[in-house]
């Protein structure tokens, strides 16, 4: 497969960003720049607001790529992982006993220790299993160990592990790895630098249906949403109350990511000052535009996630155009 030319042309002018605003008592104190795309799994751009060319790192919202190389080297079938195991793989995760309890399975099953894992531990907590990154760690080292690969360097980027998810990430791409930029990522992975419509790409594949290994992965997420982040965050609510419709993984400094489960379509966003609240009032927006979920399901989580206070109130200008 090869992008389409409009990836590394130009950006065309004329569609502005959107912008979020948030209201202290119905009056601005702060405005959040924000850029989005829509692309289908072949990698055309469709609609967008500000420069779907925008350069960013994808950092979280790549853990279901990263986990491709946990279920095609068959570790999550011979762990018997199931799409829990899947969905802790694929993890940002709130840290508590029962996120811990299924990374601890990951590693169980492959004879590992948590004490082999190399996120870091939280502040105020005891055990790198708390980390958000947990699960993609575990399932990183039980791969390591199902390969024979070392399980004491699997975070450098010359790694066999890694070298084998920058090439599954770079083959959804149509690009050799080589040309992918990496840079450590907060837990100490290696993550990939993307300009937005490709994010949008890969978020089109994972929702498509078409290939076994991302089907698999979408699922898991689906169907177990309280693993990938946790009661009250905005991805488990999202997919909870979508009823299987929309795949929801976010990113650190504003990375937002959203597929429309069955369809192929994969949408992006980021804020330019990396703020989460500006994510999430644009991926509602959006869901609205798009018309991927129910007025009574987008109604319940502006409710949750557009007003961080009583004298609060996040509100979205601008929308998304055709390209």
């Amino acid at each position: 497969m090869s992008l389409p030319s409009s990836f590394g042309a130009p950006s065309r002018s004329g569609i502005p960003p959107l912008e979020v605003r948030l209201l202290r008592n119905g009056i601005s104190e702060s405005v959040h720049r924000v850029h989005a795309v829509v692309c289908d799994a072949r990698g055309r751009v469709l609609m967008r607001a500000g420069d779907p060319q925008q350069l960013s790192f994808i950092r979280s919202a790549q853990k279901p790529f990263q986990a491709t190389v946990f279920v095609a080297s068959g570790s999550a079938d011979q762990g018997q992982s199931g799409d829990r195991g899947l969905a802790i793989a694929c993890a940002s995760h709130a840290g508590t006993a029962m996120h811990a309890r299924e990374a601890f399975r990951l590693l169980w099953a492959a004879e590992l220790e948590a004490e082999q894992l190399q996120c870091p531990v939280p502040e105020g907590r005891t055990s790198p299993l708390e980390h958000n990154c947990s699960g993609k760690h575990a399932a990183f080292l039980a791969t390591c160990r199902r390969l024979g690969w070392s399980s004491e360097s699997y975070l450098q980027i010359d790694h066999p592990l890694q070298r084998e998810v920058m090439k599954r990430t770079g083959e959804l791409l149509g690009l050799p790895a080589a040309e992918l930029v990496t840079a450590r990522d907060d837990c100490g992975a290696p993550t990939v630098q993307l300009q937005l419509a490709q994010m949008a790409l890969l978020y089109a594949h994972l929702g498509a249906g078409e290939q076994p290994d991302l089907e698999r992965l979408s699922r898991a997420m689906l169907s177990h949403p309280d693993l990938v982040a946790g009661e009250g965050r905005f991805d488990t609510e999202l997919m909870r109350l979508g009823h299987g419709q929309v795949l929801s993984k976010g990113g650190a400094e504003g990375i937002q990511c959203l597929s429309r489960v069955g369809e192929g379509l994969g949408v992006a966003i980021k804020v330019e000052d990396g703020a989460s609240r500006a994510k999430h009032a644009v991926a509602l927006h959006l869901l609205e535009q798009l018309d991927w979920l129910t007025p009574m399901t987008l109604e319940e989580l502006r409710q949750r996630f557009l007003q961080p206070a009583p004298h609060l109130q996040l509100q979205v200008r601008g929308e998304l155009r055709f390209d």
